[in-house]
């Protein structure tokens, strides 16, 4: 039987295939729309009370709002490396438009404040090789804090390549303290197909403390979600033969926008067994895309 935070993929309302509010995921921050549009098709939608950042993760488009108009160049896949994106601030409309069709991502947070709307090209966004041995992952750092300026949203990409651990040691950031910053985080995943074009999957983790207990470990294939209320997660574990992406978006109540997290101490020390280690060959993965 699956958690109640795991969503499979396609659960969305056409052409939404993934559709997650503040309300339907139980929290009050964080937020995550894919879409899907044909050749010609297009989405216009309201942000309200969210700031919202448009990523293509195949395809091309065009996003328009309060007259102005920027065109993605987009990407063929989320494993050729990190795409240009636009930024919408809260209580405007936008449209997404795609010439040739392709899928679309729409990372959402509460906001305060409006920031205006904005471009940002690929050649902009960090590439980070983080961890290393068989915990090596690639970050795409796009709407990170230090980074880009927004009101509260927090946002990246991982690649981890096949046979990988990522999302390790687990972490939690589940309380607002000098350590640590509350966060609701989402988790939204596609899988690379293998060498013979068969369908891949990973896994993923969620554990909670005594105090605030939770259980979820779940086989992820391309488009599934699973959301991260509390508690430690990871790892994400990418299965040998089949690269695994995943969208980090984040969001929480207080006032610091930031990214503090605390390693579950029994895990930690795997930090300092990488100081020995070289980054997996294979990474940047979109620049070497070897299985």
């Amino acid at each position: 039987m699956n958690s109640k935070y795991y969503i499979p993929a396609g659960t969305g309302t056409v052409p939404l295939t993934v559709d997650i509010t503040p309300e339907s995921a139980g929290w009050t921050e964080s937020s995550l729309f894919v879409v899907e549009l044909g050749a010609g098709e297009s989405i216009t939608r309201r942000t309200g009370d969210d700031e919202i950042i448009v990523v293509p993760l195949a395809g091309s488009a065009s996003v328009s709002s309060g007259g102005v108009t920027f065109d993605l160049a987009g990407r063929a896949s989320v494993f050729d490396g990190p795409s240009d994106f636009a930024y919408v601030g809260r209580d405007s409309e936008f449209t997404v438009t795609s010439a040739a069709g392709g899928r679309f991502a729409l990372c959402g947070a509460r906001a305060k404040a409006r920031l205006p709307f904005r471009y940002v090209p690929a050649a902009d966004v960090p590439i980070e090789l983080r961890g290393a041995g068989n915990c090596s992952r690639q970050v795409h750092n796009f709407g990170t804090a230090g980074v880009f300026e927004a009101d509260s949203i927090i946002a990246c990409e991982v690649i981890t390549p096949g046979g990988n651990w990522s999302s390790y040691p687990a972490h939690k950031h589940d309380e607002n303290s000098e350590n640590e910053s509350q966060l609701e985080e989402i988790y939204y995943f596609e899988i690379d197909q293998g060498a013979d074009g068969s369908p891949g999957f990973g896994y993923h983790r969620v554990y909670g403390t005594p105090e605030r207990p939770i259980e979820v470990l779940e086989e992820v294939r391309s488009g599934d979600v699973v959301l991260v209320p509390h508690g430690y997660h990871g790892p994400s574990i990418a299965a040998p033969g089949y690269h695994m992406y995943y969208l980090n978006v984040m969001a929480g109540p207080g006032d610091e926008r930031a990214w503090k997290i605390c390693d579950d101490p029994a895990h930690t020390w795997l930090r300092g067994s990488w100081e020995h280690q070289d980054v997996d060959p294979r990474l940047p993965l979109h620049e070497k895309r070897t299985r």
